[in-house]
């Protein structure tokens, strides 16, 4: 039923695997430039994949925010329904599609990454030297891609093996079962651990929880590694090495969205926030020198002010019209507004009656 996948993920990486073999010269499969071959073609089944599923982290992210952003009018529904979890559920639900927010957005780039690693599982743990061609690939190239190896270990190799497939494996030359053990134990531990602080992150992307959504976050942070590391002895270790890249990239992507996106009310933000504002001058009501030119509320421009110590100009001060070079009205050029038009003063020689 999921043959499509399997030569779907197949496909892809025989197309990157072409790639690469171009730019190396065609390197023989048992040698370490044709076993970087097949490294980098899983390598870049990753980027293929997350580069597809971006729109769906994007909408993710946008999801998390406005959830957070509903965090307080929810919390004012928890005191006001009590106990009456029916009420407090409806009243939420209607809060979110008021909103427009859907909870079950923050799932949709995990979600399609699950068959995509089951069936990366499926073809590299069907391979084995000497095989018919697998889906999309003919017999040399499942066989060549049977004997790259990784570190001396191959692809298709795991930590626990058995019957016919091991058999064919060590009969590789050069291949070792230590070696293959190994590599595989080192590649569980590094995939296990970043899969931990990748979890990390993700927490602090989401902003503080409360309620099942923490209880599900600690489950997520210990038991998700904790699983993987026990399944990982009979994760090929083409597997293991498109987890651990699956990691890397979900790291970086995730560090670029909290530096230019950080979470509302966190530390991060408020920081942001207040380095993003300019610092105004108090006698001139100007922002200082090399300060973010600012553009008051209102819409009203910004033109150049003059510091009245010394004349010059300095950055932006508000004008509303009446004022101009950010002086008081009537003291434009250090002249009143009736005598620049050549007037005089209206009180000017009348004498104060008693």
């Amino acid at each position: 039923m999921l043959d499509w996948l399997y030569t779907a993920i197949s496909w892809v990486m025989a197309r990157w695997h072409s790639l690469w073999n171009t730019l190396f010269g065609d390197p023989p499969a048992e040698s370490g430039l044709g076993g970087l071959t097949w490294v980098l073609a899983i390598v870049f089944l990753v980027v293929t994949i997350r580069l597809i599923l971006f729109p769906l982290f994007v909408k993710q992210v946008k999801s998390q925010r406005a959830m957070q952003e509903l965090q307080p009018e929810m919390a004012k529904l928890r005191k006001q329904y009590g106990s009456d979890r029916q009420g407090l559920s409806q009243a939420m639900m209607a809060l979110q599609k008021e909103r427009g927010v859907n909870p079950l957005a923050g799932c949709l780039p995990i979600l399609p990454q699950i068959p995509v690693f089951l069936s990366l599982f499926h073809v590299l743990r069907r391979l084995a030297p000497d095989k018919p061609g697998l889906y999309s690939w003919s017999d040399d190239l499942t066989d060549e891609a049977a004997r790259a190896k990784l570190l001396g270990a191959p692809i298709s190799s795991s930590f626990n093996m058995s019957g016919a497939k091991e058999t064919a494996i060590l009969d590789i030359a050069g291949v070792t079962y230590t070696n293959i053990r190994i590599v595989a134990f080192v590649l569980i531990v590094i995939m296990c651990l970043t899969t931990y602080f990748t979890q990390k992150q993700i927490m602090r992307r989401s902003g503080p929880v409360e309620g099942q959504a923490a209880m599900v976050q600690k489950i997520l942070l210990y038991v998700m590694p904790a699983g993987l590391f026990v399944s990982g002895f009979i994760f090929p270790i083409g597997v293991l090495l498109y987890w651990f890249t699956n990691n890397l990239w979900t790291l970086g992507q995730q560090f670029f969205i909290l530096r230019k996106m950080p979470p509302p009310g966190s530390d991060a933000a408020k920081a942001k926030a207040a380095a993003d504002k300019p610092v105004i001058d108090p006698k001139t009501l100007a922002p200082k020198p090399g300060a973010k030119p600012v553009r008051p509320k209102g819409g009203r421009p910004v033109a150049p002010a003059a510091d009245p110590a010394t004349g010059d100009v300095t950055d932006a001060a508000p004008t509303d019209g009446n004022s101009s070079n950010g002086r008081p009205p009537g003291k434009q050029g250090g002249a009143t507004g009736a005598t620049r038009a050549g007037q005089s003063p209206p009180n000017r020689g009348k004498r104060k009656r008693r």
